[in-house]
């Protein structure tokens, strides 16, 4: 029989990094159990508000359950207050909550990621209920060490959205050749002031162009 920590499907990478206008999240799809591939098709980025995504690496019962009070929350305050809640408060909202189950604590590292009034911004919330700003590039989960020598050679403030995005799905796929818990395909969400964009790309490098000799 296997113990608890084969049980909770858990292994994962996640990226998210702010661009010139918007944010991009980013994660490959795959979800295991001990050694076991139990799914090709996770689904590990949420809409918890027009304009904020939700990435979870870690249990996928106790994100789930996450996303659900998430979706709730900013529903209440939208119609109490008559206005969306932003990134920040957002992020207040969901560290508190965790914090205060810190002793029996969900298994997951999630990054909010989103635009409001102030412009994009990401967060990188911990089981523990830490919420940190990050002010360019974050990684999270088994495969985020790979993701970060990418991130960290190529991410430039004043990217443009077709770039910042192909860099998210590089450095997603660099992590997928190492870490035998993040693979299949990638999940790309763009938000901006105008839109929530969810699409899906290939897990597979694109073939090198072909290059002439004299």
């Amino acid at each position: 029989m296997l113990d608890t920590s084969q049980q909770i499907m858990k292994g994962t990478t996640t990226v998210g990094l702010v661009f010139d206008g918007g944010v991009v999240l980013a994660t490959e799809m795959r979800a295991t159990m001990g050694n076991m591939i139990a799914s090709k098709r996770a689904k590990k980025i949420y809409r918890i508000t027009p304009r904020i995504g939700l990435t979870t690496a870690g249990g996928v019962g106790d994100a789930q359950q996450l996303v659900r009070i998430m979706q709730v929350e900013c529903n209440l305050f939208e119609m109490r207050r008559g206005k969306t809640m932003s990134v920040g408060a957002a992020s207040t909202l969901l560290s508190n909550y965790l914090n205060q189950n810190r002793y029996y604590p969900y298994y997951v590292q999630l990054l909010m990621g989103g635009f409001d009034d102030e412009g994009p911004s990401v967060y990188s919330v911990d089981a523990m209920g830490g919420a940190t700003k990050e002010e360019d590039i974050v990684a999270t989960g088994s495969g985020s060490p790979f993701a970060y020598g990418v991130l960290e050679d190529q991410y430039r403030p004043d990217m443009k959205e077709d770039e910042a995005k192909d860099l998210a799905v590089r450095a997603v796929r660099s992590a997928m050749r190492r870490d035998s818990a993040s693979g299949e395909d990638i999940m790309v969400v763009v938000i901006t002031k105008d839109k929530y964009e969810e699409h899906i790309e290939s897990g597979l490098q694109r073939p090198s162009a072909a290059r002439s000799t004299p």
